[in-house]
């Protein structure tokens, strides 16, 4: 009876410092680092994007006050980004989808899915459930981090490059912008290239307008044409 009671008692010891441990865990997680971005000290989360902490600690504040709203959870944010790549001379050649999927493999961080024809369409040669392009949605971390990608490594690279085109928006705070060839990433490799291809990104955001979505890539650093 004695050495019952005596191995309860440590039970109930025990309960609450393994509650403790989770909570020092959990503090442990957060590496308490601060960085210099922009001239600006941001706190750094393990295993987030330095383009999602900025959006936390400075964006919403910002568009919270440009568009008055009564709650940070009205400001705008990215839904998701969708890259499609057309191939439609693979109906000839199926080596091309597969080199596509895997240039958008590398671009991405991600696997593409191979996107097919819904019908027939004879003047193009085309047959209904054809494989002619490939596509891939990105959310969360890669999200962010294609997106920083872009707007700091790869539009730079476009030659002769002023500025994306600010008429690009649907009506419903989504944004479509077409790259021509697949080269301005980095992770392509110009000596591996069969051939030149281009893209459409669709940025999907959950702004209500156009102007509101404006203002939320601009703050992200999308490199609007003045």
């Amino acid at each position: 009876m004695a050495e019952e009671k005596t191995k309860k008692a440590a039970a109930k010891t025990a309960a609450p410092k393994t509650k403790v441990a989770k909570e020092v865990k959990k503090v442990k997680e957060v590496k308490k680092v601060k960085e210099v971005n922009e001239g600006k000290e941001v706190m750094t989360v393990k295993g987030a994007n330095r383009l999602e902490l900025r959006y936390k600690a400075e964006i919403i504040p910002a568009l919270v006050k440009k568009f008055n709203y009564k709650s940070v959870m009205q400001a705008p944010k990215l839904n998701k980004i969708v890259i499609n790549m057309g191939v439609g001379d693979a109906t000839g050649n199926a080596k091309l989808l597969e080199d596509a999927v895997k240039e958008l493999t590398l671009i991405a961080g991600q696997k593409p899915v191979v996107t097919k024809a819904k019908k027939s369409e004879a003047s193009f040669k085309l047959r209904e459930g054809q494989e002619i392009g490939c596509k891939v949605t990105l959310r969360g971390r890669k999200m962010y981090d294609f997106f920083d990608k872009l707007v700091t490594i790869s539009l730079p690279r476009v030659r002769d490059f002023r500025g994306v085109s600010r008429n690009a928006f649907d009506g419903h705070g989504n944004y479509t912008l077409g790259v021509k060839e697949q080269l301005i990433f980095a992770e392509i490799d110009f000596d591996l290239v069969n051939k030149i291809r281009g893209m459409d990104v669709v940025i999907v955001t959950t702004a209500q307008t156009d102007e509101e979505a404006h203002a939320l890539l601009a703050e992200l650093g999308m490199p609007f044409a003045r």
